[in-house]
């Protein structure tokens, strides 16, 4: 008896190990989140899909701030993961050039996302009229700033340079940081301040000209824009621990406790901003941010996408996945408890249901971001429309022109011959027309 159950114990057992590894294992290697972040990735994405079918299981492989440089080469030797997860379009062109993505037309035809996503962001994800990649979120730079502080003083929130010009020396003469901004902890986090320059000073036009080879990234527009700047880093408006201080929380915290008044950052912020502004019971604010022309400027970016490796061995299972996160559901859940980060860009937002808890001022900026797209009236960021190393040159060059080792004129020099060599080389992204 003991024998007959022990084989019916080890059949039980081997039968359920047969049927945990029959299923195709899909995998997808993530960037950087905090313990809490992947706990909502696990509630939010993983289990939900798990259980909606009994095919595919997906594994989340956090990679941090390592995840582009581990992914280039694992895509090299085909050992990558299934869904291919990058830093936005930038990074898309080589890899489909290179033929290391999967055309993904098939699925969005079976799919529905052509139906289903916003046209302006899906056309980001087309090389050569193929369709590689889905934007996993779509966002904007702008201005926060503590409303509080701003009454406290009767400060003017700004709408055109000079007003922004004139309530940061005024922070200056109280003591407090005008601009609550830092790369410590992300190095990338400079372009913020660049795209910011290029749109409000050169403006979207002229981006657009340059983008499309029309104009040069020398030409006048852009060297007003650089020059403007630098004057405001040489005059103290990012304070004096930009280098050390960390890009998301420690500058959400200065702002929400009133060391400093306003934060140059992108709409991934909320979560943050909910959060400190919480804590200090100051009202935050959100504004586009301020232009040479006097209206506000929107920068349009894709903060990542989703792709499938062309050596994946369960591209069905990949586009199962991606399928799943471009729901009303997961846009909802993601969206609620990690505000800003997961602003999936669907058509219909009709079914998606957000948490009571929401903040106000996410809802009303998503909207005014939605309208601004739909209307053609967004500026461009540098992380989603410039080719790969003119993007790492535009990062890292910027520093060097804050601390005087070299000028405007020969960063702009080494910009624009980055990108037109990347240009020839065909890795520009997708520029959608205006």
């Amino acid at each position: 008896m003991k024998i007959r159950t022990l084989l019916a114990a080890a059949a039980l057992v081997a039968a359920t190990t047969h049927f945990a590894t029959a299923q195709e294992r899909v995998s997808w290697w993530y960037e950087q989140a905090t313990p809490d972040q992947q706990k909502l990735i696990q509630g939010n994405i993983v289990d939900p899909f798990d259980k909606s079918q009994s095919k595919y299981h997906l594994t989340v492989d956090y990679r941090g701030t390592e995840l582009d440089k581990q992914l280039r080469v694992a895509m090299l030797s085909g050992s990558g993961p299934d869904v291919v997860y990058t830093a936005g379009p930038s990074y898309v062109a080589p890899m489909a050039q290179s033929g290391q993505l999967l055309p993904l037309d098939d699925f969005a035809a079976k799919y529905g996302w052509n139906d289903r996503v916003l046209p302006v962001l899906l056309d980001m994800g087309r090389y050569n009229n193929k369709l590689y990649a889905l934007p996993k979120t779509y966002e904007t730079l702008g201005l926060f700033y503590n409303k509080s502080l701003f009454d406290k003083h009767g400060w003017k929130v700004p709408t055109s340079l000079g007003e922004l010009d004139t309530v940061a020396d005024a922070m200056l003469k109280e003591g407090i940081v005008p601009f609550a901004a830092g790369n410590g902890d992300w190095r990338g986090a400079n372009e913020w301040f660049v795209t910011l320059a290029l749109n409000a000073v050169a403006g979207p036009e002229n981006i657009n000209k340059a983008l499309r080879g029309e104009m040069p990234w020398t030409a006048e527009p852009f060297v007003k824009a650089i020059n403007t700047l630098d004057q405001w880093w040489q005059k103290g408006y990012f304070g004096k621990n930009y280098f050390s201080l960390t890009s998301s929380e420690q500058t959400a915290d200065m702002l929400a406790a009133g060391r400093a008044g306003m934060m140059p950052s992108g709409t991934w912020q909320f979560q943050n901003v909910s959060t400190y502004f919480g804590k200090s019971g100051a009202a935050p604010g959100f504004v586009g941010f301020p232009s040479a022309s006097g209206d506000p400027i929107f920068p349009l970016g894709v903060g990542s996408t989703f792709s499938i490796a062309a050596k994946s061995k369960y591209p069905d299972g990949a586009a199962a996945v991606i399928d799943f996160v471009f729901s009303p559901a997961v846009y909802g859940s993601m969206n609620s408890a990690w505000q800003g980060e997961w602003n999936i860009p669907l058509k219909d937002l009709s079914k998606v249901k957000m948490a009571d808890n929401v903040m106000p001022l996410f809802t009303q900026t998503m909207t005014t971001l939605a309208k601004a797209v739909n209307d053609g009236n967004y500026g461009y960021t540098t992380w989603t429309f410039l080719p790969p190393a003119t993007d790492g040159y535009l990062i890292n060059g910027i520093e060097e022109v804050w601390l005087k080792r070299t000028t405007t004129e020969d960063y702009l020099a080494k910009l624009d011959a980055t990108f037109q060599k990347e240009k020839q080389a065909g890795k520009i992204p997708a520029v959608p027309a205006r």
